[in-house]
């Protein structure tokens, strides 16, 4: 389903010489982009259960009476959804959960929103609403007090906002505001058989839609072209798309690219970085090649050295490794070729992974100093790229997951600068 069929390819090989001497191949931009061929690869997804919700707050509350936290408050976002299955937005009108140790967690809304917050709600809660000439931050303090928690540790999830955490502390003098990383963290860093098969989902999709859209990059198209592509492929193959990072030439030696004008030339390396979320889960995939024509002695050089980094990287991933060993493993590969030293260029000049899951960038990093170690069910991309600023940059980013015998790839790194999407 994911190969161009003969009319397709003959329509390219008749258009390319007129569309490139114009300076766009203007069959691959208009309409839907051909994408309309490919066909969804997700059919067989599932969702996550109600059962499995009942089992994060199960490990949630057994986690805070571990570590001597009487409840947790949860912002919109990932961790909100991960545990209440609500998907709602942040605004000055807080909406938050409060989940105790013991007991039914309580989702604090505006009483106009009740009904909108209640579809999405995945688990047995009580909503408790507050009125626009009422604080949010009182009524969570009388929740809290209500269930024998004002004077206890209350759990903040790290990425709540300030306002929220000082009117709490306002509201509940007597508690200890704490934070709540033991519980979100040890709960979300640890993915279940059907988070990792959704995270898989994911990965597939990115990997067909290269598979796809990597033949079709041509001369003359712009990052944006080029973007269009992937993010049509991915919509047609069943995910929705979060990123297509596109970066051409010397626009690649910067990780996260260049304002300049950016159009491929003969020869210039395009640099990928795209993902996808299915079910609320993500994948990140990176690929590094060369377009319209062969590559350079140093291109090839440099991309079977990030090829080698990478499987450095993976190597020593192993179970019980603190995660900063990882990078120091690739580090010190790099620094044996004259890269660096450390984070300096050209060379390496960010950490080598990070984590992954229901969101792009997760505790914790593959990065110097990171003292937490590789688990069974921890997700890590692995993305040591190498950046020659004035030149070009290489990164290949393929994500894993640790079992009790090591990694296991999402996604099969490329074997060559030759091979494409791998």
């Amino acid at each position: 389903m994911l190969m161009l069929d003969r009319r397709r390819l003959l329509q390219i090989a008749g258009l390319s010489g007129c569309a490139i001497a114009a300076g766009m191949p203007r069959l691959l931009l208009a309409g839907d982009n051909g994408a309309a061929e490919l066909k969804p690869v997700t059919g067989g997804v599932a969702p996550i259960s109600a059962d499995e919700r009942k089992a994060r707050l199960t490990r949630a509350q057994a986690l805070m009476k571990a570590n001597g936290i009487g409840a947790i408050l949860i912002e919109p976002g990932a961790s909100l959804i991960y545990f209440t299955g609500v998907h709602w937005w942040r605004s000055e009108r807080l909406t938050a959960a409060i989940i105790p140790a013991e007991g039914t967690p309580v989702i604090i809304t505006p009483f106009f929103e009740k009904p909108s917050v209640e579809q999405s709600l995945g688990i047995p809660a009580d909503i408790r609403v507050w009125q626009e000439d009422e604080s949010p931050l009182a009524l969570a303090a009388a929740v809290l007090t209500g269930q024998g928690l004002g004077a206890a540790s209350i759990g903040i999830e790290e990425t709540a906002r300030f306002f929220a955490f000082d009117g709490l502390r306002t509201a509940l003098p007597k508690a200890r505001l704490v934070s709540a990383n033991p519980v979100v963290r040890g709960c979300r860093m640890v993915k279940t058989a059907a988070e990792i098969a959704l995270m898989q989902a994911a990965t597939d999709v990115t990997i067909a839609a290269y598979r796809w859209t990597i033949p079709l990059v041509r001369v003359g198209m712009t990052p944006k072209d080029i973007g269009a592509l992937m993010t049509a492929a991915t919509k047609a193959l069943g995910g929705s798309p979060e990123f297509s990072l596109v970066l051409v030439g010397e626009a690649a030696a910067y990780p996260h690219g260049s304002d300049k004008p950016q159009v491929v030339k003969a020869g210039d390396i395009v640099l990928m970085d795209c993902g996808c979320t299915v079910e609320g889960y993500q994948s990140d995939v990176s690929r590094t090649f060369v377009v319209g024509a062969d590559p350079t002695a140093e291109q090839r050089k440099v991309w079977e050295q990030v090829a080698r980094g990478q499987q450095i990287a993976f190597a020593a991933a192993r179970p019980g490794a603190p995660a900063g060993s990882v990078d120091d493993a690739v580090r010190q590969y790099y620094q044996g070729l004259g890269y660096g030293p450390d984070y300096k260029l050209p060379g390496l000049s960010h950490r080598t992974g990070h984590g992954i899951g229901m969101e792009g960038h997760e505790p914790v990093n593959l990065v110097r100093g990171e003292t937490t170690r590789l688990a069974p069910g921890m997700c890590f991309s692995n993305e040591p790229g190498i950046y020659i600023p004035g030149s070009f940059g290489v990164r290949l980013e393929d994500c894993f997951h640790m079992t009790g015998e090591g990694p296991v790839w999402f996604s099969k790194p490329p074997a060559s600068i030759d091979a494409l999407a791998g």
